[in-house]
């Protein structure tokens, strides 16, 4: 795979609390000189990022419920909807995890489909938390945001004891069967591991770091 078309499956995220201005500036650019995909940022930086990629091709995801997912449906909705209105392109929302782990898939499915009726016809992807879920919580999670109507299902929010594996995209891919794209996200630090995630099924990859999966010969051609 080419570096161009690897940058353009890429969601790079900043995501951490103490992100700065500068720092989603800095991000913002760099994402411009390079071709990435999408620039993943928080639902309050989303006006700020999406201004500074207004002449950009790379668009602007916000997250949602994020990172717990332990926020009313309609609070999830309103803050998808101001997102949208900012200029955020895709929403990742996290659902309630501990609905899912109770077995409540009936209000795991009501959720989401609030937020991707409140943001339609813009992109959900939906955050499930890989790390702690069992493989039927996982295949559960999936088969919610079928019937929810969701874009993605995605592995990880990044502030888990873990983030993507092999298993537990396999898992969601398997469950997914064609009716939902399966996002990986988190972890992925190597070229080898990016690559091996799209051969799997993934259509895009969730990622803090963008410098370790290119060489310095393609950083430098790219940013030529």
């Amino acid at each position: 795979m080419t570096a161009k078309a690897l940058l353009k499956t890429l969601d790079y995220a900043i995501l951490k609390p103490e992100a700065s201005m500068l720092d989603l500036h800095h991000a913002a650019e760099y994402c411009k000189d390079l071709g990435v995909g999408c620039l993943c940022v928080k639902s309050c930086d989303v006006k700020f990022t999406a201004e500074c990629l207004a002449d950009s091709e790379t668009i602007v995801a916000a997250v949602v419920g994020f990172p717990h997912g332990n926020t009313l449906p309609a609070l999830k909705a309103i803050e998808a909807q101001m997102a949208v209105a900012h200029g955020a392109k895709e929403i990742d929302m996290v659902i309630n995890i501990s609905a899912l782990k109770d077995g409540d898939t009936e209000g795991v499915t009501d959720e989401i489909r609030v937020v991707v009726t409140a943001v339609w016809p813009h992109p959900v992807k939906v955050i499930l938390e890989t790390a702690l879920l069992t493989p039927a919580e996982i295949r559960k999670g999936v088969a919610c945001a079928i019937k929810a109507g969701a874009a993605f299902v995605k592995t990880s929010t990044g502030f888990a004891a873990h983030g993507a594996t092999p298993e537990a995209v396999q898992t969601m891919i398997t469950a997914a069967k064609g009716k939902i794209k399966v996002k990986a996200s988190g972890g992925i630090r190597t070229r080898a591991d990016a690559e091996a995630y799209l051969k799997m099924g993934c259509e895009r990859l969730g990622v803090g770091n963008v410098d370790c999966l290119l060489t310095e010969a393609e950083k430098k051609k790219l940013l030529a």
